[in-house]
């Protein structure tokens, strides 16, 4: 059982774009961050891209950023660095430049690491207490960053519903940086693969701590594909399973329901049980009930089949074996080809018009990148489907001769 400051206190704050700096500030306090991070050593800001273009709630925003780092310098930490994953279907630096992440890390001059580069070891790490299931999907070691070891983490999440965890928040930020690029092999035990996760981050970490933006949130099938809402919430905690229990509460959802929040709470690893958890700031009770729903995308149904229905004796030949790029094919069709031009793009343009929206553009050189069906993305499809086409058959042909013979 894990015990540790701020452990089961959850800081919550309405606010607005001319407050939110300031805002994030007394958020931080309140969640007594100076308690939870040591400041003799490194902070590593565990940036979240979910997409490579801005879509409101889908990845860390550029103010939540702006005002952690403004926060922390201000009191004395002085060893900041971004923190990056690459993903097999987003592209970090353009990520980073469409997000404004790129324009606020060099504005405070914060140096980042993307840990998917060569220069960067990974290591065997052996855990100290049982895990659920990642010794047993890794049977040959759990490989992690070298550079993560000894180093504080904050994590910067948005408040957002997920297709495959109900919610995703300060636990899952963790997802990207501390696997490498087989995580998806722990698709179908996602939830223990969050719980281990977390516990080997209190293993290795002097200090954790999350600030979650919900300036916009998201519902349906996040979390890219969703339906953005302006909530104007933040929330902050040295609790990675108190914030997403809150933010589970905020969005509709009984945190306990979601068995990664209930394992890390059986486990001790946090509070998630809202009758537990000390909120301090805003007075969420006041606040009218959002309703958010977990949806599927197409894509995501396809790998419920996988996962957990009728395809399950196919995973390993679809996911963990050269067959595995027909699924990123899979997802960057849908949300690329498909989902952005034809229903996200109209959706940018109208949060554009927000508040936060205006918000957003003041950042960088005020352009937001809105793409439709570039020669890139339609060249890529061209070639996927050649490729599925030319598999397709081959497989045909294959069944068709073992028949005959």
């Amino acid at each position: 059982m894990a015990d540790f400051a701020g452990k089961g206190k959850v800081a919550i704050l309405k606010t607005t774009p001319e407050t939110v700096l300031d805002d994030i500030k007394e958020l931080m306090n309140l969640a007594q961050v100076e308690s939870a991070l040591p400041k003799e050593v490194q902070t590593g800001l565990k940036i979240n891209i979910s997409w490579q273009t801005w879509y409101p709630a889908c990845s860390t925003t550029p103010w939540q950023l702006e005002g952690v780092i403004r926060a922390l310098q201000g009191m004395g930490y002085n060893d900041l660095v971004g923190v990056h994953n690459d993903t097999v279907v987003v592209d970090t630096s353009e990520g980073e430049a469409n997000n404004k992440h790129r324009y606020v890390t060099d504005l405070y001059q914060v140096p980042c690491l993307y840990l998917y580069e060569n220069q960067f070891e990974w290591i065997k790490y052996i855990p100290k207490q049982p895990l659920l299931v990642l010794d047993q999907v890794y049977p040959e070691g759990i490989m992690i960053p070298k550079a993560l070891v000894g180093m504080n983490i904050i994590h910067l999440p948005t408040v957002k519903t997920h297709v495959f965890t109900t919610i995703t928040g300060a636990m899952k930020n963790a997802f990207g940086g501390l696997l490498h690029r087989h995580r998806h092999w722990t698709h179908s035990v996602i939830h223990e693969t969050l719980v281990d996760l977390l516990t080997i981050q209190q293993e290795i970490h002097p200090g954790i701590f999350a600030v979650m933006d919900g300036t916009f949130a998201g519902d349906g099938p996040g979390p890219r594909a969703m339906r953005w809402h302006e909530k104007d919430i933040l929330l902050a905690s040295a609790d990675q399973v108190a914030i997403d229990a809150m933010s589970a509460r905020l969005q509709g959802f009984d945190p306990l329901s979601i068995p990664f929040i209930r394992m890390a709470h059986e486990k001790g690893l946090g509070i998630g049980d809202p009758r537990q958890i000390e909120t301090v700031g805003y007075d969420i009770d006041q606040m009218e009930p959002w309703n958010f729903v977990q949806e599927d995308t197409f894509a995501s149904k396809g790998q419920k089949l996988i996962y957990h229905g009728p395809l399950k004796p196919l995973e390993k030949p679809l996911l963990q074996s050269p067959l595995v790029p027909w699924s990123y094919f899979a997802s960057n069709f849908y949300h690329n080809v498909y989902w952005y031009p034809f229903v996200g793009r109209p959706r940018v343009k109208a949060a554009l018009e927000t508040k936060w929206g205006q918000h957003f553009k003041h950042y960088g050189d005020g352009e937001v990148v809105m793409p439709g069906l570039e020669k890139k993305t339609v060249l890529q499809t061209l070639v996927g489907l050649t490729i599925l086409a030319a598999f397709t058959g081959g497989l045909a042909w294959l069944i068709k001769k073992q028949h005959k013979e």
